[in-house]
Order: C-alpha cells, then structure tokens, then sequence
C-alpha cells in the first residue's frame, strides 16, 4: 500500500431512499493510489455511492472497507469535493484553504507552518496572487481551484470528486482537471471521480467503473488507455440497454 494513498473495497452494497432501492449488490475494489472514474447514467446513485464510501451515508447492507478497516462513519483521510465550491463568501481565499488545519487543530499548534502551507497550495494550484481575494471577486474555475487547495489542505489518502467542473467552460474544465491529476499523481493519492462528461473521466482515470439496472449495480469495469473517450462512448450508448 502506499503511504499517501488508501484501498477502498465495497462488498454487496445496497442502499435506498425511502421506498426506492438506488444500489443493490455493488461490488468494487480501488487499488491504493489508483485513478478511478465512476460513470452511469443519470439518477445511477453515482453520487450517492461517493457518499457511502466516504462515510457520510450508511449503507443498508454490505460493507465498505478502507485499508481493511470497515467504513461506520466518516472517513477520516478522505475527502469529497462537491459540484459547488461552497467556500465561505465572507473570508479571503487563504482563510477559506486553512479550514481544515483549523478544525484539525494545525493552525493552533503552529500558526506560521500553517499560513506557509496554504501559499504553498495556492501557488500550486495557480493562484498565489489572490491569498487576499474574497471568493466573489473569483471565476468559477478560481472558485474550484481554491475548493482543491482546501481539499488538498488536510492532505488525504483519498479524494473524491462529485462532478466538481459540471459548471465550468472548456477551457478553465480542461486546465482545472489536468491540475487534480498531476497534483493527486505527485501525492500518490488515490482518486475517485464521478462524471457525465467523458473528456473529464479520459483526463482524469484509469479506469472505469459503469453502474447500471435498476436498482443499480456495477455492469462493467472498463481500464481506459489512450483511446479512453472512444472506448467509453461506445459503452455508455449501449448503456440504457441493460436491466
């Protein structure tokens, strides 16, 4: 296992809201520092299976495992970056990256390593220049690259994206994800991404998982190479034809 990064092992999954059953029996294995992608269709519970593996849904039956520890509440080491940045519109850019050094009690115990932490990030992620900014006065690329940096802040084992580029153009989505995938590469974190786009899951994965059926479950499990958004397509048109 590598340091920096975690397993994760899910074994007869099932979830649902209310009466609907969204996941029945779903079965994945992420290797310590793999780049996975998680795609289906619309409503496939992609989302809601982030949630589970990160400890912040319980499942109604099977089991999720980190590094063979099972998952009963949140996941500390991991972290899950959301569609929305939901950084704080009140504080500057830096104090909303320090978040997580605050609550882990980092910035008390050495407030100087801390600050120079977060310059760090923002240099990392492009954005030294704007320490000071107040999130409004951000692009939305901006705006998810400071929800990086934080992410990034507490230095997790696991990162979990929910679709965190559905509202950027093109060109700030395809600078955004290369910068998540050489900075996950340079930390050996592992990295789970749900996406609709195929240009993101091509980017950013290694390999893709496919939930389909209903309720869902994992139908197919696809390594992607250098033809991944090809391979990908094909599968996804044939998609609404499994049960």
């Amino acid at each position: 296992m590598l340091a920096n990064s975690s397993a994760i092992h899910v074994s007869n999954l099932g979830f649902h809201y209310g009466s609907a059953v969204v996941l029945r029996d779903v079965r994945l294995s992420i290797r310590a520092g793999e780049h996975v992608a998680i795609v289906g269709r619309s409503g496939a519970g992609k989302s809601t299976l982030l949630q589970l593996i990160v400890g912040l849904l319980k499942p109604d039956k099977g089991e999720i495992r980190i590094d063979d520890a099972p998952v009963t509440g949140p996941v500390l080491g991991a972290t899950l970056m959301f569609q929305r940045p939901a950084l704080l519109p009140w504080a500057s850019v830096a104090d909303n990256v320090v978040l997580p050094l605050r609550f882990s009690g980092a910035l008390r115990r050495d407030r100087g390593r801390a600050r120079s932490k977060v310059l760090a990030l923002l240099d990392q992620v492009g954005l030294a220049d704007r320490a000071e900014a107040r999130p409004a006065e951000l692009s939305g690329g901006q705006q998810q690259r400071v929800a990086l940096a934080r992410a990034l802040a507490s230095e997790p084992r696991i990162l979990l994206l929910d679709e965190p580029f559905s509202a950027l153009d093109p060109e700030m989505r395809a600078g955004l994800r290369a910068d998540v995938r050489r900075l996950a590469q340079e930390r050996g974190v592992t990295l789970v991404a749900v996406a609709h786009d195929l240009a993101d899951v091509a980017s950013l994965a290694e390999r893709a998982i496919v939930l389909g059926g209903v309720p869902s479950r994992v139908i197919d499990d696809l390594p992607l190479g250098s033809d991944a958004a090809t391979i990908l397509r094909a599968r996804m048109t044939n998609l609404s034809a499994v049960a």
